[in-house]
């Protein structure tokens, strides 16, 4: 977009996931992070497709944890999570076995409009962006290859949020990303949305 880069962490509370026609009162729910780079590749006819690249995902789930790369596609690590959420304000902390501090430490509230400084131009532009990365691939424990899942949202609806305060112990890595390379743009949430998550093919990595 305009140059650069997008990458970003998808923050997901999963409430009532089952397999496809059980009754919602035995599905799971679970708190959930991703840190996500979004990307494009060239399919086998030629056409180019849009994605991400999954370089991390987190699990408050031990189930999550267990079967992620088993039974369903992506490994997962097991963290703690503390969110809280009311009054239009929104903080969310992940806490890795891993990692000293927090890896994810969050504070957003509410807001009508993104940033002026935003590279995109509407909230418009930026729902459609995100809308079409709705692949997401992420290399399998030996690394030779890589699980794909599809993400299919019934109504898809974004809002803005305002970014408080965001910290993040993968992107705040000057030795991966400097200082001067790597920002914050704007947040988005959704609530409420029906969704299913499908495999697609394995690529070689």
């Amino acid at each position: 977009v305009k140059g650069k880069a997008i990458a970003g962490i998808c923050l997901i509370r999963l409430e009532e996931i089952r397999p496809r026609g059980l009754p919602s009162f035995i599905g799971l729910s679970s708190e959930n992070s991703a840190h996500r780079i979004a990307v494009e590749w060239e399919d086998d006819e030629g056409k180019t497709r849009e994605g991400v690249f999954v370089s991390r995902r987190d699990t408050d789930s031990r189930l999550n944890a267990l079967a992620g790369g088993r039974v369903f596609s992506g490994i997962y690590h097991h963290s703690d999570f503390s969110v809280k959420d009311e009054g239009g304000r929104i903080s969310l902390r992940v806490e890795s076995k891993e990692e000293e501090g927090p890896l994810v430490d969050l504070e957003v509230s509410e807001a009508n409009t993104l940033p002026e400084e935003s590279l995109f131009q509407s909230l418009e532009d930026s729902s459609a962006f995100f809308e079409a990365g709705s692949i997401g691939y992420s290399l399998r424990s030996h690394g030779c290859q890589l699980d794909g899942i599809l993400l299919k949202v019934s109504g898809w609806k974004v809002t803005p949020l305002r970014v408080d305060r965001a910290r993040s112990a993968f992107f705040d890595d000057t030795s991966v990303f400097p200082s001067e390379c790597i920002d914050v743009d704007h947040a988005l949430l959704m609530r409420d949305i029906c969704h299913e998550w499908h495999s697609e093919p394995m690529m070689s990595a």
